[in-house]
């Protein structure tokens, strides 16, 4: 047995120049009949090796050229083969039936005036070859929208021909996307959008999956890999001859013994692994080429991501290798255009800065969402078939196997200084049986994970810990940690102190969009927050003073924003100190607060609380503000992001003698929006 946490497989890094990566295959890119397929994986994508149907060289040639046919767009011109060959024939011949050099064309067909979708698939055959069966022609609505997305099985596609004519876009500036382009999917897109608009599409709802979570998309940050939105879907059928034709019930019966050829897709295992695992469907639509059976298509697909992703949605990075930009001597270089001119082919949206598509960030949402919900799948995939038998043993170790390579591949180790949070424990075939995930080892492994509480390792996550002056017992059970801390001696003689919330401050990864802490969609996170300690109803103890976090489900009014209301107080016998948790949004704010005591006398004072956090790291907290807790990323609408959100205490003494009836918080401040979570006294 072997454990891992580096890449499975040794190959040349996404950094080297793009003439010296090797595209990665899929299994599903060669289902022959009676040929033996041995299956084995390379970081981030399937690989299939075996013998291939006709003669080739050991090391094929990676660069090859598409001829567009004439009218692409049209029925005549959708039916018209590609003509696909060698990019410089001195590097050898390119051949479409070569599951190492495959390119894959694929069509979604628009109708504006009912909302309908179609599939099509145009054939790829060799050039100056007939194909092995006559393409279908198909007959397209009157005023049809159709966009057309390609994908290639070695490392550089270039489109030649008639793709002036069909809006085509394959790089920039000569900087080829390398195994994608498209044509004209801008305008399909406008014109989809355009009819989800109008009411004539109605794009699916994700379903709840079986782990509780929407379903996911292409954009789920627990489907994606180092290089998203980049295959299609598309299948032909290859003859002994290297001729292809469809692929069609059809033409599958007329063509015994063919050989099925596919491009590598992420979609491909999202519909046919991942779905029917977590209880989920794909949007389908009828492909022309095939009897109107129905199947999914790359550009439905990130049209239903494009309506249903919940934040942190997966888009692009500059950091993608498809988008980076090479010079003579294979230095990379990012590029927010070739970036945005991809994002454009797909769908996604622009970004504006270069931090709108930071890698950085992308491997945090990566790191904090995608990755975690492949462990919490766990349950509902480590029994499920895996893609690669022969690479690892269930579609979790599958998926772990996956992620695992694709953090390395993102370069996310140096990105965000912290260690791949994948191991893999393979057999002695080099088979994955077991996978640990963040310290959480699958069922084959037989552990359980350590706890790290502030400093303190808990073995097991069984034990006693401190956490804010108490101590807490912690348990594991059902890979859950579980932290019980009682009320701290000598602050029981108080309630609670009743908030009537108004602001949503506190959002799940998962669905982030649910809060918005300070009006701009950015929010605390609970689970970062459950990790250091605060959860709902939970008893927080700090420098003397109890207070009780808002008791609500997540996501819920969880915080007050003070606008001159009066909170009816209940001290604890004796009480000296009034005590606060909060922060400020747009701050440090800052405004007059007057507590009121049971005799009618009252007392203002200064509340002021730092902002949530602190400017973005450009502050310290403010005078008075003291950190309860500090977290390492906030939710935005974007995503996870790393600035630091806090939770700060304050106090004011009381005066000597009296009770406190109640608190008048700030009707005005001088900027941005005082929070208060809870109050208590000592």
């Amino acid at each position: 047995m072997k454990t891992i946490s580096g890449p499975l497989v040794s190959e040349p890094s996404y950094k080297l120049p793009k003439s010296s990566k090797r595209r990665r295959f899929s299994p599903f890119m060669l289902i022959g009949i009676g040929v033996t397929v041995l299956i084995v994986i390379a970081a981030g994508f399937f690989t299939v090796v075996r013998p291939f149907i006709l003669s080739h060289a050991a090391t094929p040639n990676q660069n090859c050229t598409l001829t567009v046919p004439a009218n692409p767009l049209s029925a005549q011109g959708l039916a018209t083969p590609y003509q696909f060959a060698a990019t410089d024939a001195a590097q050898g011949p390119c051949n479409e039936a070569n599951a190492a050099q495959s390119a894959f064309v694929q069509a979604v067909i628009y109708d504006p005036a009912t909302g309908n979708m179609s599939v099509y698939e145009p054939l790829v055959i060799d050039q100056g070859t007939q194909p092995a069966a006559a393409p279908v022609v198909p007959t397209l609505p009157a005023g049809a929208v159709v966009g057309l997305s390609f994908g290639f099985n070695a490392n550089n596609l270039m489109l030649q021909g008639a793709q002036a004519a069909a809006n085509c876009v394959n790089g920039l500036n000569g900087s080829l996307f390398t195994q994608f382009a498209y044509c004209n999917t801008p305008a399909l897109f406008t014109a989809i959008n355009q009819g989800i608009t109008a009411g004539l599409v109605k794009v699916p709802a994700l379903a709840t999956a079986k782990d509780g979570l929407p379903c996911p998309t292409t954009r789920d940050f627990g489907i994606i890999d180092q290089d998203q939105s980049d295959n299609v879907q598309t299948q032909y059928l290859a003859n002994a001859k290297g001729q292809t034709a469809q692929f069609s019930a059809a033409n599958q019966a007329a063509m015994a013994n063919a050989t099925l050829i596919a491009n590598p897709s992420d979609n491909a295992l999202l519909t046919r692994f991942v779905d029917p695992a977590l209880g989920c469907q794909a949007w389908t639509h009828p492909d022309l080429a095939n009897g109107n059976a129905m199947v999914a298509a790359m550009s439905t697909d990130e049209i239903q991501a494009q309506v249903d992703q919940k934040a942190p949605i997966a888009l692009v990075p500059l950091t993608d290798p498809m988008t980076e930009i090479a010079d003579a001597n294979g230095n990379l270089t990012q590029s927010l255009t070739k970036t945005n001119l991809y994002r454009a082919g797909v769908d996604q949206t622009q970004a504006q800065t270069t931090n709108d598509a930071s890698g950085t960030t992308y491997c945090q949402n990566f790191l904090n969402t995608g990755i975690p919900r492949i462990q919490l799948d766990q349950p509902l995939t480590i029994n499920a078939a895996s893609p690669a038998p022969t690479a690892a043993n269930s579609l979790f170790t599958f998926l772990a196997m996956r992620a695992n390579q694709s953090y390395t591949n993102l370069n996310c180790q140096n990105l965000l200084n912290k260690p791949n949070p994948v191991t893999l424990t393979t057999d002695a075939n080099g088979v994955v049986t077991s996978a640990t995930i963040m310290g959480m080892t699958s069922p084959t492994g037989g552990t359980t994970p350590n706890c790290n509480v502030d400093g303190t390792l808990v073995a097991g996550c069984v034990g006693n810990a401190t956490i804010n002056g108490q101590t807490c017992t912690l348990s594991f059970a059902n890979n859950t940690v579980n932290v019980t801390c009682p009320n701290a001696p000598g602050n029981t003689g108080g309630n609670p102190t009743p908030l009537t919330f108004n602001n949503v401050g506190v959002s799940n990864d998962q669905n982030v969009a649910a809060a918005n802490f300070d009006g701009g969609g950015a929010s605390y996170s609970a689970q970062a927050l459950q990790n250091v300690g605060i959860t709902p109803g939970k008893t927080i103890t700090f420098n003397g003073v109890t207070f009780t976090w808002p008791n609500v489900t997540v996501p819920g009014a969880d915080n007050v924003v003070a606008k001159g209301q009066v909170v009816p107080l209940t001290p604890v016998q004796g009480a000296t100190t009034l005590g606060f948790l909060g922060s400020s949004s747009a701050g440090p704010s800052f405004g007059n607060a007057t507590i009121t005591y049971t005799d009618g006398t009252t007392q203002t004072f200064q509340m002021l609380f730092s902002d949530w956090t602190l400017n973005g790291g450009r502050s310290l907290p403010s005078a008075g503000n003291q950190v309860v807790a500090e977290m390492p990323y906030r939710n935005t609408l974007q995503g996870m992001q790393d600035h630091h959100p806090h939770i700060f205490y304050i106090d004011v003494a009381l005066m000597t003698g009296k009770t406190v009836q109640s608190i008048t918080l700030p009707s005005t401040v001088n900027q941005g929006r005082i929070h208060v979570f809870a109050i208590g006294t000592k």
